[in-house]
């Protein structure tokens, strides 16, 4: 217990724990936005992936305290970081250069914050439903909640559908800098990988930026639309 406590202590640890909470989420954010496509194929396959979700039960619960520890735990360690770096600048060179920095890496801490904003919206939004509780009780014909319709009636408001398209931006960017970031933490940005690693990371941003951004688009612009309600 005590080196798992120094080896957290330390810098190096602290951006393992980044790094390693980074890769789960990006796979969870992958993966979330794989679901959330299924929009596409109609109401019968989202509403049916919703259902096999909630059919969980406590394995999901389980599945979300999971993550919001990973949420926490990189959060905390991003700070953590950021105040040991601070301290060990105290003064500010005269002259500032910027060596291979992106806006992505420039924004890290304050688009984290504005990211931490955008997914408590987004959970009482669509997963709660405290801004809309009539929702829970929308049903597709079989019986099933109907996430199809709740989803595209959701993204007809354009201001919500404005901060979303915000809010996604906004990680894509993190995400920009972010991959490039644990992939050199964990020792996979070798100089032959390097130039790869850096021209591959904002397409993988920009490609699931589009992929959450057509949902709320398509919504809004009625090339999908709701069942019943």
């Amino acid at each position: 217990m005590k080196a798992l406590i120094s080896f957290y202590q330390s810098s190096i640890g602290k951006k393992w724990i980044v790094a390693l909470t980074g890769v789960v989420l990006v796979g969870f954010v992958a993966g979330h936005m794989a679901g959330n496509l299924q929009v596409f194929l109609g109401q019968d396959a989202i509403n049916l992936y919703a259902e096999r979700l909630q059919s969980l039960g406590d394995l999901l619960w389980v599945i979300r305290g999971f993550l919001l520890l990973m949420i926490a735990l990189h959060i905390a360690t991003t700070v953590l970081l950021a105040v040991e770096n601070a301290q060990a600048r105290p003064q500010k060179y005269a002259v500032k250069t910027s060596v291979a920095s992106t806006l992505g890496a420039k924004t890290m801490t304050v688009t984290g914050g504005i990211i931490i904003a955008f997914v408590v919206y987004h959970l009482l939004h669509f997963t709660a439903m405290s801004i809309h509780p009539e929702w829970k009780g929308w049903h597709d014909a079989l019986g099933r909640h109907d996430v199809y319709s709740m989803v595209i009636v959701g993204f007809r408001d354009p201001l919500a559908t404005l901060f979303y398209l915000i809010g996604v931006g906004l990680l894509c960017l993190h995400l920009s800098h972010g991959i490039q970031s644990f992939v050199q933490t964990l020792g996979g940005r070798t100089r032959n990988f390097a130039p790869l690693i850096s021209a591959a990371s904002p397409v993988i941003a920009g490609l699931i930026f589009l992929g959450y951004a057509s949902i709320p688009v398509a919504s809004l612009l009625h090339f999908i639309n709701p069942i019943g309600h």
